[in-house]
């Protein structure tokens, strides 16, 4: 028998709801037995773009704009669309319906005067609007007295410097755009780790890399005590790092921060140089990925090219240890290499984080040569990757992500990556990188890690990192388990997953006790 495919399109007027919202909708969404494809958006031109290509009917949207939001459900009956679009509305509005008891709760706020007024003793807006208002709705907030934590990206390197040139004038922060962290206050905002209180402030062109740099540092036993985003683009010649060097003289003076820790992917060596002179005398690290040899460094200023080598530098300089992290590791890749079938030579990395793929693209080099992606680290290592390549994907790149939600939310695009990478014959490792806290998925190994298993032991191996903290509501021993049970190599730093893969594919099992 043939089943009908229904289409199903709701429309939303005048409700706008931020991408946290869409994507939480969207889970909820897919989350139902029978649904095929559905997503919760806005109905931008974009978003309509993806509704159209997938065989949806825009009529039910005409005249729609980037406020409205629609709910689309592709299934195979009328129950599913209809269980489906509850799931959805409750995920998206229940909170905001519903107070303690059942009582119905004061309407959220539909303008960031409202929001304040409602909220005078508010100082951060976190705003998240499409990019084509969210340089308005953040010159708001900074005339309302507020720092900024500016979620939204598609915002023009020209607002971002008039942004930043007001902040300056103002003494606010302006903290992205496409800043998707940051701990002010130990108060958590976008994407965060719970991390207990210390004395290393981190300061972070790269979302991701401010994640992997506190939660190691807290896991090493020193604590943080603010984590600053700027915006990938603020360490750059044209954005000159406007923001870094405030956010920078502001922990110089400030008593409870005694290590600052900048985190970047390789900037604008002037821009930088001027960043970490700023630090004027409190020690500083800066873990700038891949960095070359030729970087002027300041008296008081350590320069590492990786994550944990600038973590590493930032708690030794607090008077903390780092634990030895390759207990046992030798043996545990040492007996997983010989195990694999000699076909098998190459490395492919499926990334929820940006910096991580990054990182493991400056490390896998080192080891191995070339290594391609979709965000490379010159023009010509891109993809299409030739055959034999080793490759590197950053899932949460709009390509990957159009029409469904981030992969640190969502693990549904990286399942089928990983299925289908178990199945080639000739890899020898899958990098796994699993980001947990606020803002992430609820419980991740319990999708990614059955898949693992399935690959099984005539499969390449899977090399799993769990980017996070004990006090991140996943609980980080509970997923490392988790994914040892499945038969992963779970590693103790994103970059020694990257040594650990390079040690298979070779089967040069001393490279993953090296030091990155």
């Amino acid at each position: 028998m043939i089943h009908p495919v229904i289409h199903s399109v709701t429309l939303y007027r005048d409700t706008y709801v931020d991408s946290v919202v869409q994507l939480s909708g969207t889970r909820s969404l897919r989350a139902v037995d029978g649904v095929d494809w559905a997503s919760a958006a806005m109905a931008t031109p974009g978003n309509l773009e993806t509704l159209a290509a997938e065989g949806f009917d825009l009529a039910p949207l005409d005249g729609a704009g980037a406020n409205d939001l629609f709910v689309a459900i592709r299934a195979g009956s009328d129950d599913v669309v209809g269980a489906a679009r509850e799931a959805g509305e409750t995920a998206m509005f229940a909170a905001h319906d519903a107070g303690p008891g059942g009582a119905v709760a004061e309407k959220p706020a539909r303008t960031l005067g409202e929001a304040v007024a409602r909220q005078e003793g508010s100082n951060v807006a976190v705003i998240s609007v499409p990019g084509d208002y969210a340089a308005l709705e953040a010159h708001k907030a900074l005339s309302a007295g507020l720092d900024v934590l500016l979620f939204s990206d598609n915002v023009s390197v020209e607002d971002e410097i008039e942004l930043k040139d007001r902040a300056n004038r103002l003494g606010r922060l302006v903290m992205g755009p496409g800043a998707g962290t940051a701990m002010l206050g130990h108060v958590c905002l976008g994407f965060a780790n719970v991390v207990r209180p210390g004395r290393i402030a981190v300061v972070a062109a790269a979302g991701t890399g401010a994640q992997e740099a506190a939660a190691l540092v807290d896991r090493w036993g020193v604590g943080v005590s603010h984590v600053i985003g700027l915006g990938g683009r603020d360490l750059t010649a044209a954005v000159g790092g406007r923001m870094a060097l405030a956010a920078v003289r502001a922990l110089v003076a400030d008593d409870a921060t005694d290590i600052i820790l900048l985190v970047s992917k390789p900037p604008d060596p002037a821009v930088a140089h001027e960043v970490v002179a700023a630090a004027a005398g409190k020690p500083l690290v800066a873990a700038l990925i891949g960095i070359g040899d030729g970087f002027d460094v300041p008296d008081g200023v350590t320069v590492t090219r990786t994550l944990q080598a600038g973590a590493a530098a930032a708690v030794t300089a607090a008077g903390g240890t780092v634990p030895d992290l390759t207990e046992g590791l030798l043996e545990r890749v040492r007996e997983r290499a010989g195990a694999l079938d000699p076909r098998r030579t190459l490395v492919r990395g499926l990334f929820s984080g940006g910096t991580l793929c990054y990182e493991s693209l400056v490390i896998l080099a080192d080891v191995l040569g070339p290594v391609h992606s979709n965000t490379p680290l010159a023009k010509e290592l891109g993809l299409p990757a030739p055959d034999g390549a080793h490759t590197c994907l950053d899932l949460g790149e709009e390509e990957y992500t159009k029409g469904r939600p981030h992969p640190m939310i969502d693990p549904e695009a990286r399942i089928e990556l990983l299925r289908e990478q178990g199945a080639a014959p000739d890899v020898a490792a899958i990098i796994l990188d699993v980001v947990l806290g606020h803002g992430a998925h609820a419980d991740p190994a319990a999708e990614l890690a059955p898949v693992c298993r399935e690959i099984g032991r005539d499969g390449p191996a899977v090399v799993v990192y769990v980017l996070g903290t004990e006090g991140d509501p996943q609980g980080l021993d509970r997923q490392r388990r988790a994914f040892a049970d499945a038969g992963c190599l779970v590693t103790e730093t994103a970059a020694q997953a990257s040594l650990v893969a390079a040690a298979l594919a070779t089967r040069r099992p001393e490279i993953a006790v090296g030091t990155p």
